[in-house]
């Protein structure tokens, strides 16, 4: 995959790391906003919010997009920092939980919401990419 370039999957390997210490922490901070100052349910956020940064930062960096990055970059956005903000993980013990506290329904009901609501904000981020890539680059 990295060849023999050290130096390169060192970076990529760093890249990965650091993004997923700032998205986990992004999760947590995201939580006790939406929890503690909005007073919403903290179940569904962080999965909308990444599902929207990855699909948008990907539509803005492939290839005809308006952003070059770097594999390195890209990583770091991608399988670090939304790794780190959305994991399926996290999914799986919120659904745990639920399931625990005898609320089949309410587990149910989240399992379906997280998939088809994350995909729409995936589709919502593809769309706003794609719009902003045809903007006319002013100098």
């Amino acid at each position: 995959m990295f060849g023999n370039d050290r130096q390169t999957a060192m970076r990529l390997y760093l890249a990965v790391g650091c993004g997923a210490a700032i998205g986990s922490l992004a999760r947590f901070l995201c939580g006790y906003v939406v929890v503690s100052l909005l007073g919403w349910s903290a179940l569904l956020a962080t999965a909308f919010v990444g599902s929207w940064v990855i699909m948008f930062f990907c539509t803005l960096t492939r290839p005809d997009g308006r952003l070059m990055v770097g594999p390195a970059g890209r990583q770091f956005v991608t399988g670090g920092f939304c790794g780190g903000l959305t994991t399926f993980s996290s999914m799986s013990l919120d659904t745990f939980i639920l399931l625990l506290e005898g609320d089949l329904g309410l587990a149910a009901t989240y399992l379906v919401s997280v998939v088809v609501l994350s995909l729409a904000s995936a589709w919502l981020g593809y769309l706003m990419a794609t719009r902003f890539n045809r903007l006319p680059i002013t100098r």
